[in-house]
């Protein structure tokens, strides 16, 4: 059950596995919640039923997002105090009272009005149903603060002392707002919103493309294209200066992303459009790169100096051959992303935003990129921050538990499998909701057949238009003749 892997590198695949599975669905959660948010606060504001339906549509799919989250979560904090309980052990005076504050704020908030924002509508009125949607989208964001706080002092620690070889807090406001947090706060919001805007955006373009042109999908089209185009430059722009924060607290990362070898004295660092790093040549074969751009871009100056991997010692540089590719498929993927905002906003300007086909299909294949580029850019930190657990303090060897490769390599196979099973099983549920698309419930629809379809599908009964008591007087009047 070693896979010919050592325990140290199962516990790294097993964790990247469960992390990876984990990030997705997080990111579905926090982003449509606000969007449902946004959804019942138009309601409120407009009575326009289409609102109503679209929140009664989208609910079903951020519920089975939200369980599989907190499922995944729940797997991937056990792994703390089995793979990696050393770590537990000697940092977990400053990470455990994060995770802490996580559980107290943001999951009992979650979990207190979660019940209410999914059954709870026309059994509270509209203002207390709208607060329950409102401090569940607010939980959401809250865990994402407290998670992502612990995530980046591991990357840039600081407001610690070590006593007794363990990690001791001196300044939880240090702790909390370490260099890294901010930056890494703004990027990852802004993606879990992009990750939601794209999936509501590429569900509305399947049934546009399908025919579908009644005010449900082309509502839930233009909403998310009019995120999608506030956040797609935005996502940009906190990724410059993120890059820069990096470049200041963590160089050896950086110089791994870019594929940069030899620090540049004597004029600007190019940037490598392709490149194969080799970590044991110590340079990246087949580059094709732009002069000075590198510099720009990092140092906002066309011949700024870049430390470069070989100013590092060997053992103390992160994997460039992967952390070059992730990178660039995240920074390729929001490329993309800016373009979909572009065409959409020229396709509104031109008054063919519902009716063009290569923008509809464009969207769709947009759909699950919110995703991948999430999961390109966690592997690039996390690789980067190799081989570090707590960055330039705490190496990852040593945050293993005394484990055998047998016992992690069992353990891996087992999660892959049952991964595979269970968490499989929720996303074809949640595709074929988006296949199914928003149902008329409340609004009306374009034509009157359409209702009669829309509710014949739902229950054998429902679709009976003559009450109980309508029939039990007409047999009154037929036993009284």
């Amino acid at each position: 059950m070693t896979l010919g892997l050592t325990a140290l590198e199962l516990a790294r695949i097993q964790f990247a596995f469960t992390v990876s599975f984990h990030i997705i669905f997080p990111a579905i959660s926090i982003g449509l919640a606000s969007f449902l948010a946004i959804l019942e606060w138009r309601w409120l504001k407009t009575q326009d039923p289409i609102y109503r339906d679209l929140f009664k549509f989208w609910v079903k799919i951020f519920a089975v997002a939200f369980g599989m989250g907190v499922v995944s979560g729940v797997v991937m904090s056990y792994q703390f105090g089995t793979n990696w309980s050393e770590f537990s052990r000697i940092a977990g005076g400053v990470t455990g009272p994060l995770l802490a504050y996580e559980v107290l704020t943001a999951f009992f908030l979650e979990a207190g009005f979660l019940g209410i924002m999914l059954f709870g509508w026309g059994r509270v009125g509209p203002r207390a149903h709208f607060f329950s949607t409102l401090m569940v989208a607010v939980g959401t964001c809250i865990s994402m603060f407290w998670i992502l706080s612990s995530n980046s002092w591991m990357q840039t620690p600081q407001g610690f002392a070590i006593e007794n070889g363990l990690f001791v807090p001196k300044d939880w406001i240090a702790i909390v707002f370490n260099p890294s947090f901010p930056y890494r706060l703004a990027h990852m919001a802004i993606a879990a919103f992009l990750v939601s805007a794209l999936l509501v955006a590429a569900t509305a373009a399947w049934h546009l493309i399908q025919g579908r042109r009644d005010a449900l999908v082309k509502t839930s089209f233009s909403m998310a294209m009019w995120l999608i185009l506030a956040l797609a430059p935005l996502q940009v722009l906190v990724g410059d200066v993120h890059g820069l924060n990096t470049l200041e607290h963590q160089p050896a990362k950086l110089a791994a992303m870019e594929g940069h070898w030899e620090t540049n004295h004597d004029g600007g660092m190019p940037l490598y459009l392709f490149g194969l790093p080799d970590m044991q040549a110590e340079e990246t074969k087949y580059a094709i790169a732009i002069p000075n751009l590198g510099s720009l871009i990092l140092t906002h100056s066309m011949d700024g100096t870049v430390t470069g991997l070989k100013d590092f010692a060997p053992e103390d540089r992160p994997n460039s051959a992967i952390v070059f590719w992730s990178f660039r498929i995240m920074v390729g993927l929001g490329m993309l992303m800016l373009l979909l905002a572009i065409w959409g906003a020229w396709s509104r300007k031109k008054g063919r935003f519902y009716e063009s086909r290569g923008l509809h299909r464009f969207a769709l294949i947009m759909g699950p990129s919110g995703f991948i580029a999430m999961l390109a850019g966690w592997f690039t930190t996390e690789v980067g921050r190799q081989p570090w657990v707590v960055y330039g303090i705490m190496r990852t060897k040593d945050a293993l538990s005394p484990v055998s490769a047998e016992q992690v390599g069992l353990t891996l196979i087992i999660f892959v499998v049952v991964y595979c099973v269970v968490f499989g099983a929720g996303i074809y549920y949640m595709l074929r909701l988006m296949h199914k698309g928003p149902e008329f419930i409340h609004s009306t629809p374009p034509h009157e057949i359409d209702s009669d379809v829309i509710q014949a599908s739902r229950r054998p009964l429902s679709s009976i238009r003559e009450s109980i008591e309508d029939g039990a007087d007409n047999a009154d009047q037929e036993n009284k003749k």
